[in-house]
């Protein structure tokens, strides 16, 4: 059974060439983390820390729910990590994830949505040959509306970014997951903290909506199996991707970078 993920599947849909660099040619390149991952890395560990304490009917103070960003910050960070942004310093984005912590902070203490698990680990059969895996930053059994939320935090301060989240699959999928866990009447909602804006979107799923994305992942994991060329798809992402320097779309005749998007 060949298994797939949420990223997995994405990258396929955003550049076919960067899949096949990834996934088939399996090539490590050896390029510098961003800063935007860096960021999202040691905001979502230091949130994983405060809801670890909370289940432990523990509630942390702010001071060490920064004091957790710090260190991961710090234990991680690398002197090559890669700032595309020009007009942000270093401090800028470290002060950007104790801002993102703070407001997240003040607006859900003291904890008491009853969260059941962090990081948790899911696995959907989609069909006898397919399986797709995923973590979920954090689950909540809401009992107020006796249902399953699935949270996910989100540090990107793009707007578009925001809404094709909404719009998409990720979160969707792990509720087949929790369907088959606590059982297909019980209700689910995803629930997105999109931390730069410091707001949450919250969005219930039914079941025919589900049995649609499921049927719509099956397909497109199909034309992923079948697929035999890899052509590369320029867009904004190219900035981050790890492949531009050897990839074919951004060298010309002479093996040369051009201009950037």
């Amino acid at each position: 059974m060949e298994t797939y993920s949420h990223s997995k599947i994405e990258t396929f849909e955003n550049c076919k060439l960067r899949y096949k660099y990834r996934y088939i040619d399996k090539i490590v390149p050896d390029v510098p983390k961003s800063i935007e991952a860096h960021l999202g890395s040691a905001v979502h560990k230091a949130l994983e820390e405060l809801y670890m304490k909370v289940m432990q009917k523990e509630i942390p103070t702010v001071d060490m729910l920064i004091k957790w960003y710090s260190d991961e910050w710090e234990l991680t960070f690398t002197k090559d990590i890669l700032i595309v942004n020009k007009s942000m310093a270093l401090k800028d984005y470290f002060n950007r994830g104790v801002e993102f912590l703070i407001n997240y902070y003040l607006k859900h203490q003291p904890f008491k949505d009853n969260t059941i698990a962090t990081e948790e680990k899911v696995e959907i059969n989609l069909d006898e040959e397919k399986k797709l895996v995923g973590y979920i930053d954090r689950l909540v059994h809401n009992l107020e509306k006796n249902e399953i939320e699935i949270h996910d935090y989100k540090t990107s301060a793009s707007t578009f970014a925001k809404q094709k989240i909404e719009n998409g699959r990720q979160l969707a999928l792990y509720a087949l997951a929790m369907k088959e866990k606590f059982g297909k009447e019980k209700n689910i909602s995803m629930v997105w903290h999109f931390l730069a804006h410091d707001t949450k979107t919250v969005i219930p799923i039914s079941n025919e909506r589900l049995a649609l994305i499921k049927k719509e992942v099956i397909e497109l994991i199909d034309e992923i199996q079948n697929t035999k060329i890899f052509p590369p798809t320029k867009s904004f992402l190219c900035n981050w991707c790890e492949y531009r320097k050897m990839c074919e779309a951004w060298k010309t005749p002479r093996g040369q970078g051009i201009l950037g998007i």
